[in-house]
């Protein structure tokens, strides 16, 4: 993906595209490639970094969802076990299966969570992930050697998938590109283009320029995942809304916690959710709450109540109890759910997608989760195709292979061995995978580097600090930046690893 060369498509297209995405997360990079492939016209705007919220901040799990399956939400469970085999399937260098756990203190609690993983089974069918068991305390132990013994005197073993968000997001969008599809990150929609009732593009702000672009589109999708009301009341300001935020905190732990190859899952909370501890890029990963906003936040924060319930929570089943000195990493997402007028309570909304004509021309695709992004792409996609031609050509997203956009890092090394070198020793980042980044990622900021290009802030926020500066220097070279670009990059940066960081 190159920047610029985007931006001048953008600004010397004459002709309306076919379609013109608004938000750069899963569900508008999965929009814009579902298109794409259908031949038709596509661009992008984000008006941040691809990824930047909800995107690049879930709980790392391709799912049908044991939670879902109790709230007898069968069809949403089965749909998303089947968008779970696909994903294996077109994208297995950043998609795995994982091993889950379910301690389990009786033997009743075993059968009853047993049988639930049966039916999990069922609804998944043999598509290659191993099915669910009963074992015994004494498996459990050997299998987790650090969690609490009171807790495992029973268990039960079941399969689901594992992956890295921000990366498989961005092979996404590189793919997209690849196909023809015109993304670009740091570009704001400001507002709707109107011919009488109907929308026909998006005024929208480079954010980098400061050039006003009007952007042409025969259909505009709002797919601003937490903010879509947002884009709505652009096109009616007093628009109800559909949307209610509740946002997710997860804290990363030392592998040590969590040592070996299983995952652990604690089915029931007081908050109504499940809680996983999760082997995760080496460490443990522990999460998630479920806390109503009133607004959604561009940089969400923890709070002190949902980072001590998940402490305790985790405490609960570890041999050894976490404290807020282990905690290397926070990081907070928010759930763009469909509001429900018959409950309050976000753990106990649908996470299914909702797809919106909301005015000739114009269409909002929300809710869902990051496994079902393929096929809320598809039926979007589906339905706005189907009012310009009943007989479209098919989705093609099933069986298209998703490419490793970092593989190709190592070809910049021919002409420059030494960008083999690595930012820190003990770190994986090299010289090569920032420049490979910049020049093919669109890569802009340190945040867009260390959050989701690579993750370490997420993995360390204080370590990642420690290398915040040498990141700027290269990044700035790649770029034809000076020194007062780095000074802007590090005040901005201090901003950021403050939020993920506990004090």
């Amino acid at each position: 993906m190159d920047r610029q060369a985007n931006l001048e498509r953008l600004l010397s297209r004459r002709e309306p595209w076919d379609l013109v995405v608004i938000g750069g997360g899963a569900t508008g990079v999965g929009i814009a490639l579902d298109a794409r492939l259908r031949g038709m016209e596509v661009a992008l705007i984000e008006r941040f970094d691809f990824g930047k919220g909800t995107s690049s901040r879930s709980t790392k799990l391709v799912h049908g969802g044991v939670r879902y399956l109790q709230q007898a939400q069968i069809g949403l469970v089965r749909d998303a076990l089947r968008e779970r085999t696909l994903l294996r399937q077109n994208a297995p260098h950043v998609v795995h299966a994982r091993t889950f756990a379910i301690p389990c203190r009786s033997r009743w609690q075993q059968w009853f969570y047993g049988i639930g993983m049966k039916v999990y089974d069922l609804l998944a069918g043999s598509h290659g992930w191993e099915k669910s068991r009963m074992v015994s305390g004494k498996t459990m132990q050997k299998l987790l050697p650090t969690l609490d013994k009171k807790t495992i005197r029973h268990g039960v073993l079941y399969s689901d998938g594992q992956f890295d968000d921000s990366r498989l997001l961005i092979d996404m969008a590189c793919e997209a590109d690849r196909l023809g599809a015109c993304l670009i990150n740091y570009v704001a929609a400001t507002g709707l283009i109107r011919n009488n009732q109907r929308i026909e593009g998006v005024q929208a702000l480079d954010s980098e320029s400061g050039q006003m672009l009007a952007i042409g589109a025969r259909a505009v999708v709002n797919a601003a995942g937490p903010f879509c009301d947002e884009v709505r009341r652009m096109a009616s300001a007093d628009t109800a809304p559909i949307v209610a935020a509740s946002q997710g905190v997860h804290l990363v732990l030392d592998h040590s916690f969590l040592p070996g190859d299983t995952a652990v899952i604690v089915p029931k909370t007081s908050d109504g959710r499940v809680i996983f501890m999760i082997p995760w890029l080496d460490t443990t990963l522990i999460g998630t709450t479920d806390t109503p906003l009133t607004k959604a936040e561009v940089e969400p924060r923890a709070q002190e109540e949902e980072i001590e319930f998940l402490l305790h929570t985790a405490g609960d089943y570890l041999s050894r109890r976490p404290r807020r000195e282990d905690v290397r990493s926070v990081f907070t997402g928010i759930r763009p759910l469909v509001q429900s007028s018959g409950t309050a309570r976000t753990a106990s909304l649908s996470r299914d997608h909702l797809v919106k004509r909301e005015a000739d021309g114009f269409w909002t695709v929300t809710g869902g989760k990051w496994t079902t992004v393929r096929k809320m792409a598809e039926d979007a996609v589906q339905q706005i195709q189907k009012e310009w031609t009943p007989a479209g050509p098919p989705s093609q997203t099933k069986n298209h292979p998703i490419p490793d956009s970092s593989s190709l890092a190592d070809s910049l090394l021919g002409e420059h061995p030494e960008w083999a070198r690595r930012i820190d020793p003990n770190l994986p980042l090299r010289i090569c995978d920032i420049r490979w980044a910049v020049s093919h990622q669109m890569a802009r900021q340190v945040e867009d580097v260390l959050a989701r290009r690579s993750r370490l802030l997420l993995q360390d926020a204080r370590t990642a600090d420690g290398i915040a500066g040498q990141v700027a220097k290269e990044m700035a070279d790649a770029l034809g930046y000076d020194d007062s670009w780095i000074e802007q990059q590090m005040v901005r940066w201090r901003k950021i690893v403050d939020v993920h960081q506990i004090t």
